[in-house]
């Protein structure tokens, strides 16, 4: 049986994401964009409500929520400041590798840490020569005793600076390619951890994105994850957990165009009457409705099948592929809605279309995603 509906506490907790994005993120958003502003103070009432890591198992503190949980409130956060959301969604990131493959120990003190401190966690892969190509990072890691030392740049790090540990992807055997890699645990405050300047961005400014440098940083092997060897499928299976939910963000980015263009196009005349009598109008309006009820139902079923225990791969990246381009889509659409209003920064479009494109490039490109969909299907 195919059911749609969400339970009375789903409701609920849609409902209190929306609440905290009328009254804690819409007031600033503009203010945050246009100041590159990292709001510490609005992230720790997201955390005291429990908004964030809403996915740590309750066996370490945590609430124990879903995929599909999560991505209601993604949504939601999404139509408010996609900038913001971003760095409360980027510890799911960062914390998917220890869902994937952390001992009870690891987790009891890396997850269970997030739980009962406010504090961030990063997801650290990317490199300045290695995005859509993992496999050409050059972060060593070198078994030394019982430690390993790691050595390598990272690049484009969600809350690198404001993070307390962090995922790294490193090789170990670098003759071996992808089956040469292994994933570690870092603590930020390990001595040879610095960071790079914050980089200014094209859209979502409210996040803060930097370079981490690692020399000869010391780890103990605890905190290695799984086994040498192992990095790639545990950072290639966190992306399973996470892209819905980065996905169902830009969902509401989609949504908040939507609603915006709506609105202004009910308001807005020309020729004597509403702009949203023009055919030419209500029929941009209608498409970037429908494609955003679309890209929210793929979102769904991949966090469905995520909840299930489902191999959810595919479903995963049509999500994040169609999400991420018809947020795009949408919020071009939406300035051309508003017109030349719309390519001002008075209004709130402006800020919705330079948002958008991150989406169609972080967390696997739309081309990556089509990459893995076409090797899924092909596979079979």
């Amino acid at each position: 049986m195919i059911d749609f509906s969400l339970s009375d506490e789903q409701k609920q907790l849609r409902d209190l994401a929306k609440e905290f994005t009328d009254n804690e993120i819409r007031p600033v958003a503009a203010a945050c964009d246009k100041n590159s502003e990292f709001p510490t103070d609005l992230f720790r009432t997201a955390w005291e409500i429990g908004l964030v890591n809403v996915q740590i198992p309750e066996k370490f503190g945590g609430l124990g929520l879903g995929a599909l949980d999560d991505c209601l409130i993604a949504e939601e956060l999404g139509v408010g400041c996609t900038g913001i959301s971003t760095s409360m969604m980027s510890n799911m990131l960062a914390e998917g590798p220890l869902l994937v493959a952390g001992t009870d120990a690891q987790n009891k003190k890396y997850l269970g840490g997030m739980v009962d401190e406010f504090s961030f966690c990063a997801y650290a892969v990317t490199e300045p020569d290695a995005g859509s190509d993992v496999a050409g990072i050059k972060t060593i890691a070198k078994k030394m005793g019982d430690d390993y030392v790691i050595n390598g740049q990272k690049m484009w790090i969600t809350n690198a600076a404001q993070s307390k540990w962090f995922f790294v992807l490193t090789y170990t055997d670098p003759q071996a390619g992808y089956r040469g890699m292994t994933a570690f645990i870092v603590d930020a405050d390990s001595p040879g951890v610095s960071f790079g300047k914050h980089e200014e961005k094209m859209g979502q400014r409210a996040s803060d994105t930097r370079g981490i440098t690692f020399e000869d940083v010391k780890v103990p092997a605890a905190n290695r994850l799984g086994n040498e060897g192992d990095g790639w499928k545990i950072a290639m299976a966190a992306f399973d957990h996470s892209r819905p939910v980065v996905a169902a963000s830009a969902v509401g980015l989609a949504r908040g165009a939507t609603e915006v263009s709506i609105e202004y196009a009910k308001e807005r005349k020309a020729f004597g009457a509403p702009i949203a009598k023009l055919q030419a109008v209500s029929f941009m309006i209608a498409d970037m409705a429908m494609s955003t009820e679309a890209a929210r139902h793929l979102v769904w079923k991949s966090a469905w099948k995520a909840d299930n225990g489902q191999r959810n791969t595919l479903e995963a990246a049509y999500a994040k592929a169609f999400a991420a381009d018809t947020a795009m889509k949408v919020a071009t659409d939406a300035v051309q809605v508003f017109g030349g209003y719309g390519y001002s920064a008075e209004y709130p479009v402006e800020k919705m279309m330079r948002d958008a494109k991150i989406f169609q490039i972080y967390e696997g490109t739309s081309q990556i995603q089509r990459v893995i969909i076409a090797r899924e299907l092909l596979a079979k």
